[in-house]
């Protein structure tokens, strides 16, 4: 038998040999769970707050294939990661059936637990094939699939209050340093002409979902150190918060100084992506600023 680490052609072939066999579980698994994949389709197309998660097994590929290269010919063949996440998988179906039999799951619970099993199934797939000690190059990759999971429906409700709260905080103290007369009943401000409440359904909770997912991939991408990668996603937080309250201090705004009817405008009614947009500006300073703190650490140990 010819020793394959002199011949790297040879290793190169055993790597490709495993990409394949992976992509062969890979496929199989995605045809067993086909009606999820296409149940999740048509909930992506009807709800705002999940319709990213369509785009997530493209973006998770990408981000496989551009470390491929770096997967090493050796390692270790532990497939403890595998049992682990084909554990969490098999735990996930068994809640589903047993929810499903007593009659109260809803269609966003549904495919979260089905769809969280896919993704440790497919998880399980990699860690099998390339064992723990060539996998660790592809596990941000094959966790981003993580994503494509709706939100189980208590979470999403619960992230949504916590974000209108906060989004009113946020708001208040714009109003505060625009010196701006107003009363003010939790999530209710009482304006000159103009009653405005930050409601559940303008907590910005999807475009913070969303910016935290860039934040996750600019990371990765961009950024070396664990250290900068998690602080430029914890800065999601409050830049989510202080984009929402900035977008309810602006529509206040316009509702006092130029009519209430900019209430029912398209600032309002469609602003979404200009705000989101807007906290895009920040989110990327924030990342060239760590990115040259990076760039001078290791000119200085080098």
């Amino acid at each position: 038998m010819e020793d394959s680490s002199k011949n790297p052609w040879l290793a190169e072939d055993a790597i490709r040999g495993l990409y394949r066999k992976f992509l062969v579980l890979a496929g199989l698994l995605a045809l067993a769970f086909i009606k999820p994949l296409v149940d999740l389709a048509s909930f992506a197309l009807k709800h705002d707050l999940h319709s990213h998660t369509i785009l997530i097994p493209f973006i998770s590929g990408y981000l496989v294939y551009i470390q491929w290269h770096k997967v090493p010919r050796e390692g270790s063949d532990s497939r403890l990661g595998a049992v682990v996440a084909g554990l969490l998988g098999l735990a996930a179906l068994g809640l589903w059936g047993i929810l499903r039999a007593g009659g109260g799951l809803s269609q966003n619970d549904y495919l979260s637990l089905t769809l969280f099993a896919l993704v440790c199934f497919v998880n399980a797939a990699a860690w099998g094939v390339f064992g723990a000690g060539r996998v660790k190059p592809l596990a941000f990759g094959m966790a981003f699939l993580i994503f494509m999971v709706p939100m189980p429906g208590s979470l999403t409700k619960g992230l949504e209050i916590a974000s209108q709260y906060a989004s009113a905080e946020a708001a208040n103290l714009f109003f505060l340093l625009s010196q701006t007369t107003l009363y003010r009943e939790g999530v209710n401000f009482v304006l000159p002409g103009i009653t405005i409440q930050v409601a559940e359904e303008c907590s910005g909770i999807r475009s913070s979902y969303v910016l935290f997912i860039t934040s996750l991939v600019a990371g990765q991408l961009f950024l070396r150190s664990a250290g900068s990668r998690a602080a430029l996603a914890l800065v999601i937080l409050p830049l989510g918060v202080l984009r929402n309250g900035f977008r309810v201090w602006v529509i206040s705004m316009l509702c006092v100084h130029i009519s209430p009817e900019m209430i029912h405008s398209v600032i309002h009614k469609r602003g979404g992506p200009f705000f989101f947009a807007l906290s895009l500006i920040p989110l990327f300073l924030f990342m060239i600023w760590l990115r040259r703190r990076e760039q001078k650490r290791l000119a200085k140990t080098s």
